[in-house]
Protein backbone atom coordinates (compact mmCIF):
# COMPACT_ATOMS: atom_id res chain seq x y z
CA UNK A 1 0.00 0.00 0.00
CA UNK A 2 1.08 3.35 -0.82
CA UNK A 3 0.46 6.13 1.81
CA UNK A 4 2.36 9.89 1.29
CA UNK A 5 1.84 13.06 3.09
CA UNK A 6 3.50 16.61 3.44
CA UNK A 7 7.38 16.86 4.81
CA UNK A 8 8.37 18.83 7.06
CA UNK A 9 10.57 20.19 4.32
CA UNK A 10 9.40 22.75 2.19
CA UNK A 11 7.84 21.45 -0.82
CA UNK A 12 8.78 17.91 -0.56
CA UNK A 13 6.44 14.93 -0.07
CA UNK A 14 7.33 11.98 2.55
CA UNK A 15 5.72 8.82 1.12
CA UNK A 16 5.90 4.60 2.30
CA UNK A 17 5.29 1.98 0.40
CA UNK A 18 5.04 -2.20 0.45
CA UNK A 19 5.11 -3.47 -3.15
CA UNK A 20 2.87 -6.36 -3.37
CA UNK A 21 4.93 -8.46 -6.14
CA UNK A 22 3.13 -8.51 -9.04
CA UNK A 23 4.99 -5.42 -10.80
CA UNK A 24 2.27 -3.50 -11.76
CA UNK A 25 3.41 0.57 -9.97
CA UNK A 26 4.57 2.79 -12.44
CA UNK A 27 6.52 6.10 -11.44
CA UNK A 28 5.83 8.81 -13.68
CA UNK A 29 7.97 11.69 -14.36
CA UNK A 30 7.12 14.65 -12.51
CA UNK A 31 10.55 16.57 -12.60
CA UNK A 32 11.31 15.28 -9.18
CA UNK A 33 14.37 13.32 -7.28
CA UNK A 34 13.93 10.83 -4.40
CA UNK A 35 15.76 10.08 -1.41
CA UNK A 36 14.89 6.53 -0.94
CA UNK A 37 15.26 3.80 2.03
CA UNK A 38 14.83 0.24 1.76
CA UNK A 39 15.51 -2.03 4.69
CA UNK A 40 18.94 -1.33 5.06
CA UNK A 41 19.54 0.64 1.82
CA UNK A 42 20.31 4.24 1.00
CA UNK A 43 19.00 5.39 -2.69
CA UNK A 44 18.37 8.31 -4.77
CA UNK A 45 15.79 8.05 -7.58
CA UNK A 46 17.33 10.66 -10.43
CA UNK A 47 14.36 12.90 -12.64
CA UNK A 48 12.79 10.32 -15.03
CA UNK A 49 12.21 11.26 -18.77
CA UNK A 50 9.95 8.28 -18.90
CA UNK A 51 7.53 5.90 -16.78
CA UNK A 52 10.00 4.06 -14.26
CA UNK A 53 8.54 -0.02 -13.68
CA UNK A 54 10.18 -0.90 -10.36
CA UNK A 55 10.07 -4.22 -11.03
CA UNK A 56 7.93 -5.87 -7.84
CA UNK A 57 11.14 -4.79 -5.26
CA UNK A 58 11.29 -6.39 -2.16
CA UNK A 59 10.65 -5.25 1.24
CA UNK A 60 9.52 -1.72 2.87
CA UNK A 61 10.22 1.36 1.50
CA UNK A 62 10.28 5.00 2.06
CA UNK A 63 11.02 7.98 0.45
CA UNK A 64 11.76 11.76 0.51
CA UNK A 65 10.68 13.16 -2.73
CA UNK A 66 12.17 16.66 -3.08
CA UNK A 67 10.80 20.01 -5.01
CA UNK A 68 12.00 20.15 -8.41
CA UNK A 69 15.36 21.71 -8.64
CA UNK A 70 16.00 21.17 -5.09
CA UNK A 71 17.40 18.17 -4.21
CA UNK A 72 21.15 18.73 -6.22
CA UNK A 73 22.37 20.70 -3.34
CA UNK A 74 21.30 18.33 -1.07
CA UNK A 75 22.52 15.26 -2.78
CA UNK A 76 25.89 16.91 -3.55
CA UNK A 77 25.35 15.90 -7.11
CA UNK A 78 24.18 17.99 -10.84
CA UNK A 79 20.47 16.13 -11.90
CA UNK A 80 21.83 15.26 -14.84
CA UNK A 81 24.19 13.14 -13.84
CA UNK A 82 21.47 10.74 -12.16
CA UNK A 83 18.80 10.94 -14.94
CA UNK A 84 16.83 7.52 -15.34
CA UNK A 85 18.76 6.12 -13.02
CA UNK A 86 18.29 4.85 -9.43
CA UNK A 87 21.81 4.36 -7.52
CA UNK A 88 23.32 3.66 -4.39
CA UNK A 89 23.78 7.20 -1.80
CA UNK A 90 27.30 5.51 -1.10
CA UNK A 91 28.32 6.44 -4.91
CA UNK A 92 27.62 10.34 -3.90
CA UNK A 93 28.86 10.40 -0.45
CA UNK A 94 31.25 8.51 1.61
CA UNK A 95 30.10 4.62 2.06
CA UNK A 96 30.60 4.62 5.52
CA UNK A 97 28.69 7.53 6.37
CA UNK A 98 25.93 6.03 4.23
CA UNK A 99 26.36 2.41 6.31
CA UNK A 100 25.97 4.43 9.47
CA UNK A 101 23.31 6.83 8.44
CA UNK A 102 21.39 3.43 7.05
CA UNK A 103 21.67 1.41 10.49
CA UNK A 104 20.07 4.43 12.17
CA UNK A 105 17.44 4.25 9.42
CA UNK A 106 16.33 0.67 10.47
CA UNK A 107 16.88 1.19 13.66
CA UNK A 108 14.42 3.85 14.22
CA UNK A 109 10.39 3.37 14.88
CA UNK A 110 9.46 5.01 12.01
CA UNK A 111 12.05 4.85 9.38
CA UNK A 112 10.33 7.77 7.12
CA UNK A 113 10.49 10.28 9.72
CA UNK A 114 14.37 9.19 10.50
CA UNK A 115 14.56 9.37 6.26
CA UNK A 116 13.28 12.93 6.73
CA UNK A 117 15.18 14.22 9.67
CA UNK A 118 18.24 13.17 7.38
CA UNK A 119 16.49 14.78 4.60
CA UNK A 120 16.31 17.86 6.85
CA UNK A 121 19.40 18.31 8.34
CA UNK A 122 21.19 18.23 4.99
CA UNK A 123 19.04 20.92 3.68
CA UNK A 124 20.37 22.72 6.94
CA UNK A 125 23.67 22.36 5.71
CA UNK A 126 22.99 23.36 2.63
CA UNK A 127 21.47 26.30 2.82
CA UNK A 128 18.49 28.07 1.23
CA UNK A 129 17.66 26.75 -2.19
CA UNK A 130 18.28 28.93 -5.36
CA UNK A 131 15.33 31.13 -6.00
CA UNK A 132 15.35 30.73 -9.40
CA UNK A 133 14.77 27.52 -9.73
CA UNK A 134 11.38 27.64 -8.10
CA UNK A 135 10.64 30.67 -10.54
CA UNK A 136 11.30 28.39 -13.72
CA UNK A 137 9.31 26.03 -12.26
CA UNK A 138 5.94 27.96 -11.86
CA UNK A 139 6.72 29.61 -15.11
CA UNK A 140 7.00 26.65 -17.18
CA UNK A 141 4.41 25.24 -14.68
CA UNK A 142 1.58 28.01 -15.77
CA UNK A 143 2.56 27.00 -19.46
CA UNK A 144 4.91 30.32 -20.48
CA UNK A 145 7.08 29.61 -23.44
CA UNK A 146 10.33 28.37 -22.80
CA UNK A 147 11.99 31.65 -24.61
CA UNK A 148 9.51 33.74 -22.70
CA UNK A 149 10.67 31.94 -19.89
CA UNK A 150 14.05 32.80 -20.22
CA UNK A 151 13.21 36.63 -20.78
CA UNK A 152 11.35 36.98 -17.94
CA UNK A 153 14.45 35.49 -15.63
CA UNK A 154 17.24 37.60 -17.21
CA UNK A 155 18.53 34.59 -18.76
CA UNK A 156 19.90 33.58 -22.24
CA UNK A 157 18.34 30.51 -23.53
CA UNK A 158 21.85 29.12 -23.24
CA UNK A 159 21.99 30.15 -19.62
CA UNK A 160 18.48 28.62 -18.96
CA UNK A 161 19.36 25.42 -20.50
CA UNK A 162 22.14 25.19 -18.26
CA UNK A 163 20.77 25.87 -14.99
CA UNK A 164 17.99 23.35 -15.75
CA UNK A 165 20.26 20.47 -16.42
CA UNK A 166 22.10 21.15 -13.45
CA UNK A 167 18.51 21.79 -11.32
CA UNK A 168 16.36 19.33 -13.33
CA UNK A 169 18.34 16.82 -15.19
CA UNK A 170 16.92 18.00 -18.49
CA UNK A 171 16.21 21.31 -20.19
CA UNK A 172 13.40 23.37 -20.14
CA UNK A 173 11.66 22.29 -22.66
CA UNK A 174 11.64 18.61 -21.65
CA UNK A 175 10.99 20.35 -17.93
CA UNK A 176 8.04 21.45 -19.43
CA UNK A 177 6.35 18.96 -21.17
CA UNK A 178 6.53 16.13 -17.94
CA UNK A 179 4.79 19.63 -15.64
CA UNK A 180 2.21 19.87 -18.42
CA UNK A 181 1.74 15.93 -18.09
CA UNK A 182 1.31 16.08 -14.39
CA UNK A 183 -1.34 19.08 -15.13
CA UNK A 184 -3.17 17.36 -17.50
CA UNK A 185 -3.86 14.50 -15.39
CA UNK A 186 -4.32 15.83 -12.98
CA UNK A 187 -7.46 17.71 -14.71
CA UNK A 188 -8.20 14.74 -16.08
CA UNK A 189 -8.43 12.76 -12.91
CA UNK A 190 -11.30 15.34 -11.83
CA UNK A 191 -13.37 14.06 -14.41
CA UNK A 192 -12.59 16.63 -16.96
CA UNK A 193 -13.05 14.96 -20.70
CA UNK A 194 -9.59 14.14 -22.63
CA UNK A 195 -10.97 17.10 -25.73
CA UNK A 196 -11.21 19.45 -22.86
CA UNK A 197 -8.34 18.70 -20.87
CA UNK A 198 -6.24 19.11 -23.83
CA UNK A 199 -7.59 22.32 -24.49
CA UNK A 200 -7.10 23.82 -21.17
CA UNK A 201 -3.31 22.47 -20.21
CA UNK A 202 -1.73 23.61 -23.66
CA UNK A 203 -1.98 20.67 -26.09
CA UNK A 204 -3.04 21.04 -29.65
CA UNK A 205 -5.81 18.65 -29.50
CA UNK A 206 -6.96 15.00 -27.87
CA UNK A 207 -4.70 13.27 -30.12
CA UNK A 208 -1.64 15.39 -29.33
CA UNK A 209 -2.19 14.79 -25.16
CA UNK A 210 -2.47 10.89 -26.13
CA UNK A 211 0.71 10.54 -27.95
CA UNK A 212 2.90 12.74 -25.40
CA UNK A 213 0.90 10.67 -22.56
CA UNK A 214 2.46 7.71 -24.30
CA UNK A 215 5.51 8.56 -24.99
CA UNK A 216 6.10 9.88 -21.54
CA UNK A 217 4.11 6.72 -19.44
CA UNK A 218 3.81 4.00 -21.95
CA UNK A 219 0.20 4.13 -21.40
CA UNK A 220 -2.34 6.31 -23.72
CA UNK A 221 -4.62 8.63 -21.16
CA UNK A 222 -7.52 6.15 -20.86
CA UNK A 223 -5.30 3.07 -20.15
CA UNK A 224 -3.46 4.93 -17.31
CA UNK A 225 -6.52 7.03 -15.54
Amino acid sequence: MYTERASRLTGAVVWTTVPDGTGTGRVLPDGCMDLLWNEGRLLVAGPDTRAYLPGGADGRWAGVRFFPGTAPALLGAPAHELRDRRVDLAGLWPAGEVRRLAARIDAAPDPARALEDLALSRAADAGPPDPLTRRIVAALAEGRPVARTADGLGLSARALHRRSLAAFGYGPKTLARVLRLQRALALARTGVPLAETAARTGYADQAHLTRDVRALTGLTPTELL
